[in-house]
């Protein structure tokens, strides 16, 4: 009995010790601000805490920000976790700061077309890119609703159209749509350009990349007309603010968010643990409803008010692919041009 009651302290002692080693642990995830982000601190963070015992710190910022701060900290990573556009997310493996993924059951449930061929990264869900209108802005001037990308440069909109910049997934398929209606495409840009100096510009009231500020111009009635993510879109409507997603007739586009465990990563046993977490069927609804993310996980069932306002099912099918590898080629390049001849 003795020995009993020693071997049980002994092995209750060596679960606090491991539980107080876990609880002192950080976890650095770099993910997008604005709306995502809230839902990541309230309804994705704790409960991956409460199971591991682990300090989840997450830091907010574009894509392309994230990306920069994997080159800054390049040797001497800091970030564990990434969740970036699907673009960027390949740029990221390119350049080797992804890991590779750790195996685990709930792979065998994602989308085929949500993974990724390295096996460095993972879709974790998709929007669209399309429009963002206020409803009742255009009821009062009675003019119909937008339907295609060619509406960008109707001149009734001088002044009252956001668009976030190249930099962003968003601004970089409009450049591309604008590109396709005139022949072109990611490997001839140039009708994109001409489009945006000519006519778009003088339509465009900022190019905003930040979330909040891009509600901010919808809030005030400085704009009523965006290209903007269905996410997004959902996550203003779902406040009461009348704004409605549109589809253009050409097709929107996929834009796919992924994650990785960040190569390097002094926690990569419990970065893993936390992308497999995002991939759950619990947090994957959390991430539809919240977010506004069609599910990577294809056993995630999600009902009709539910799957309101974003890519699921046969609409998830209608959208347009963009060729990353195209683009990533080239898009150092085009975001220098852009800096130069459409924001001055």
């Amino acid at each position: 009995m003795k020995n009993m009651f020693a071997g049980l302290l002994l092995a209750s002692t060596a679960l606090a010790s491991g539980q107080a080693l876990a609880q002192g642990k950080t976890l650095y995830v770099a993910g997008y601000g604005g709306s995502y982000e809230q839902v990541v601190r309230k309804e994705i963070i704790p409960p991956f805490e409460a199971k591991t015992g682990m300090k989840v710190e997450y830091v907010a910022g574009n894509s392309t920000d994230t990306l920069a701060k994997l080159q800054a900290q390049k040797g001497n990573q800091q970030i564990d976790v990434i969740i970036v556009d699907d673009g960027p997310a390949y740029q990221a493996v390119a350049l080797g700061f992804c890991g590779e993924l750790a195996a685990g059951d709930v792979y065998k449930d994602v989308a085929p077309v949500m993974k990724f061929p390295s096996n460095k990264a993972v879709g974790i869900g998709m929007v669209a890119t399309g429009f963002m209108v206020n409803k009742k802005a255009f009821e009062d001037n009675k003019w119909p609703l937008p339907t295609s990308w060619a509406d960008l440069k109707d001149p009734k909109y001088k002044q009252k159209i956001v668009i976030p910049p190249i930099n962003n997934t968003y601004g970089l398929h409009a450049l591309i749509a604008e590109a396709q209606l005139a022949g072109g495409g990611e490997k001839n840009i140039e009708p994109g350009f001409e489009a945006f100096k000519k006519d778009i510009n003088p339509n465009v009231i900022a190019y905003e990349p930040s979330p909040a500020k891009m509600t901010e111009l919808f809030q005030n009635g400085q704009a009523i007309f965006a290209v903007w993510g269905s996410g997004r879109v959902k996550a203003l409507a779902d406040t009461g603010f009348p704004v409605e997603f549109i589809y253009p007739k050409e097709g929107g586009y996929a834009l796919g968010t992924a994650a990785c465990p960040v190569a390097g990563s002094k926690n990569e046993k419990e970065a893993n643990a936390f992308v497999q977490h995002l991939l759950s069927p619990e947090i994957q609804v959390a991430l539809a409803k919240g977010a506004g993310t069609g599910p990577a996980n294809t056993t995630v069932k999600l009902s009709p008010e539910e799957q309101k306002g974003l890519p699921y099912g046969e609409q998830a099918k209608t959208l347009k692919a963009v060729d990353w590898d195209a683009v990533n080629a080239k898009r150092e390049e085009w975001t220098k041009r852009w800096n130069r001849e459409i924001e001055r």
